[in-house]
């Protein structure tokens, strides 16, 4: 099951409670006066909420991909399992919605993927809201389809708590499925019965407990990776090209006819005679690209799964075993994550350690995390650790020439005669996060920094100098301030604030002077005092102005970075951002600071994505070595 930190009531107390604690369900303060606006203002008050369902889907996107690895693994031979979707209301439709798009979008049989919507196919159409509560309804409707270890089922509703997605769960897990949940809340059932739980927390609507809205949106975008990256997995693209079309019709003939041109870079005649030749797409892209006969291309299909790129791979000759990987490495100062892949980016294994800055915990520590994460991520995927096919590795300050060389040498000794890309961390943050590799990347985690690359390839960074010398915007700075401002309460120099109480009870501490115990004689670490931003968040949330002026702060100070960099790289117009940390990625109050201040300076970012794993930049950095 994914496991996520959570705060909130217990979810089970909250099934037919008559005033549930879901966030889905609350009031929305913004939108209290929504009836006193002019049309224009209603419509873009409801755009403005809108924009947080994707920012919401960005912090679960492992989960996602989580998912669609291991639902893709499922309907591979010689399992050839399927997609099961159940859900109700909404929820229900977009679940039939999605099923019923891809048989024609892929060429698959339309008994591939499924959608179950409680009530039925006249629910399609009517609400019929008490189906949602029949739990055994769900349970029968799973059982009807026959469902086995092969299959996988997804769970969708916005509360995470509906009987019938519950009951239809349950009947799946009982009988070996993979089962998923897809909610916008968390904690909840869903996710407790879960093997893998995807909750984009949208928060509440802009019509109170109207979850066709922003949930809905999240949930269909959501469903849209769900199948799209599922079926790139299985191989029914090329590129971007749905190399699985059947060319049935007239219509789809002129289609395959059109990819082949594209994919081969053929006038229609000369694709027109390709296909009549080898039959199909994929065979005619196979055979032509890698200049084999036609029955040779059918071969490496065959032998690849049907999957384009590695069939044109496929040799007669036996390959180095590593050079099938790739291996991505996000070094940080409170943790390093290794992630491995196969060429196809398709993440294998993913692997935990300490920190690696090695600025902080010195070269051998350093090394150590990295070989750890690692072996981690190779024993994750059940795999004998070897050389990978190239090699990324993103750590704070290699972009100086002595630390670079430092780095240079542990690689040199570590994974002699492998492409390895050594790349400050934040570079990772920008791969991932940005659409053509070109924007700001800002990191606010236990430190900060601003990096950013321009369309000709210029790189600029501002700040990252550490806490005694800068990070400003940083988990360090925030808690440093918020401990500062415990001090000025208790002197009678500052105004009283929530904070005192938040971070006395979070060290476990009974008075502010025991804090002098804890920071000074038991040395609190720069990790331990970054930790108390989410305290500060969480107080500025709840309205405390000293908390909500120390994230004004910090949000100022990242802007100005944002800016520096802007201006040495001559930016203008829209600049794509990435962030990462989670002090921006988490933080709502910190965010809205920052997109505030950077407003104020005249600066447009957009769009503006999260970054939820920055080892994935490191392995689209990797992919460029081959």
């Amino acid at each position: 099951m994914s496991i996520r930190s959570s705060h909130g009531s217990n979810p089970e107390s909250e099934l037919g409670s008559g005033n549930p604690q879901l966030s889905t369900e609350a009031r929305n303060p913004a939108t209290e006066n929504i009836d006193t606006l002019s049309t224009f203002d209603i419509v873009r008050l409801m755009n403005v909420e809108d924009a947080r369902a994707p920012q919401a889907i960005a912090s679960e996107l492992p989960h996602i991909a989580e998912a669609i690895d291991r639902i893709a693994e499922r309907m591979r031979p010689p399992g050839n399992g399927r997609l099961i979707y159940i859900g109700a209301g909404t929820s229900g439709r977009l679940g039939v919605l999605d099923a019923s798009e891809c048989p024609p979008t892929y060429g698959i049989p339309p008994e591939l993927v499924v959608g179950l919507i409680a009530g039925g196919e006249y629910a399609l159409t009517h609400a019929i809201e008490g189906a949602e509560d029949d739990a055994e309804a769900g349970a029968r409707d799973i059982a009807a389809l026959n469902v086995s270890e092969h299959d996988s089922v997804v769970g969708i509703a916005a509360s995470g708590r509906t009987p019938y997605v519950l009951g239809g769960m349950a009947e799946a897990r009982k009988r070996g499925a993979l089962v998923v949940s897809l909610a916008c809340n968390y904690p909840s059932l869903m996710a407790e019965r879960a093997d893998v739980s995807i909750a984009p927390q949208t928060g509440p609507e802009v019509v109170t407990g109207s979850t066709r809205l922003k949930a809905g949106t999240a949930q269909k975008l959501v469903l849209n990776m769900i199948s799209t990256g599922v079926m790139i997995r299985l191989g029914k693209t090329y590129s971007n090209l749905m190399v699985n079309v059947q060319a049935t019709n007239v219509k789809l003939q002129a289609r395959a006819r059109r990819i082949v041109e594209q994919a081969c870079g053929f006038t229609p005649d000369e694709a027109a005679a390709t296909l009549k030749v080898c039959g199909e797409v994929k065979t005619a892209i196979v055979s032509t690209l890698s200049g084999v006969t036609p029955e040779e291309a059918r071969q490496r299909l065959d032998a690849a799964g049907g999957i384009v790129r590695k069939a044109m791979r496929e040799r007669q000759d036996t390959p180095n075993r590593g050079a099938s990987f790739l291996v991505g490495i996000d070094g940080g100062g409170s943790k390093t994550v290794a992630l491995l892949s196969d060429l196809d980016g398709r993440v294998l294994g993913r692997g935990l350690a300490g920190p690696s800055n090695y600025q902080v915990v010195g070269i051998q520590v350093a090394g150590e995390a990295l070989n750890q994460a690692i072996r981690a991520a190779f024993a994750e995927a059940k795999i004998e650790p070897c050389l990978p096919g190239a090699f990324c590795l993103g750590l704070a300050g290699v972009d100086r020439p002595d630390d670079y060389a430092l780095i240079r040498a542990w690689a040199d000794e570590h994974l002699p005669g492998t492409p390895t890309a050594i790349v400050n961390d934040a570079q990772l943050v920008l791969a991932a996060g940005t659409p053509e590799g070109w924007g700001v990347a800002t990191i606010c985690g236990t430190g900060s920094i601003v990096y950013g690359r321009n369309h000709t390839g210029q790189t600029a960074r501002v700040d990252g100098w550490g806490h005694l010398l800068g990070d400003d915007s940083s988990g360090h700075a925030i808690g440093r301030a918020a401990l500062r401002a415990i001090m000025r309460a208790h002197d009678g120099r500052g105004p009283q604030t929530q904070l005192t109480r938040l971070i006395l009870e979070h060290w476990s501490l009974a008075a502010p002077e025991d804090l002098i115990r804890h920071v000074y004689v038991m040395q609190a670490s720069t990790q331990d005092i970054a930790a108390l931003a989410a305290l500060v968040e969480a107080a500025a949330s709840a309205g405390d102005p000293v908390a909500q002026s120390i994230l004004k702060d910090a949000g100022r100070e990242l802007a100005l970075a944002v800016a520096a960099v802007a201006k040495q790289l001559r930016m203008q117009g829209a600049i794509p951002c990435a962030q990462a940390g989670s002090v921006i990625v988490k933080g709502h109050f910190a965010q809205q600071m920052f997109l505030d201040s950077t407003a104020a300076l005249g600066l447009q970012l957009d769009p503006v994505m999260p970054v939820a794993e920055p080892a994935q930049g490191a392995l689209r950095l990797a992919r460029q070595l081959i």
